[in-house]
């Protein structure tokens, strides 16, 4: 099976990654994606691409991500973060990451960090 790619974003950062991920169509179109609620929804709605949605981040959604980086079904997270807005939901952000060091799977954060995971898939 191919290992998927996970498309996250706080709020004030949704536009500022689907824009990113229509910037980079050709690159995403080769994955299959999965995403928390709203963004991907925003990301089906703006590129067309198939994103399997999961529920939305403080419902659980960043904990069903965290499942598919424990086991081993995801190559890559692009979690654009807000890092001036507290999150109710912080714990589950931190536990997401925290999987994702423990099973050597790569996260970008923002746009420039995102640019350079790129590459380095590709390459």
């Amino acid at each position: 099976m191919e290992k998927k790619i996970a498309l996250i974003a706080h709020d004030k950062k949704k536009d500022e990654l689907v824009d990113f991920v229509k910037k980079h169509k050709d690159f995403f179109s080769q994955y299959e994606l999965v995403g928390t609620g709203t963004t991907g929804t925003r990301i089906i709605q703006a590129t067309d691409l198939n994103v399997v949605r999961y529920l939305s981040g403080p419902m659980g959604g960043d904990q069903q991500v965290g499942a598919e980086i424990a086991n081993e079904n995801i190559l890559a997270v692009f979690f654009f973060r807000d890092p001036l807005s507290a999150m109710p939901h912080e714990p589950d952000v931190q536990a997401l990451i925290r999987l994702s060091d423990v099973h050597k799977i790569p996260v970008a954060t923002n746009s420039k960090t995102a640019e350079l995971l790129i590459k380095g898939l590709k390459a």
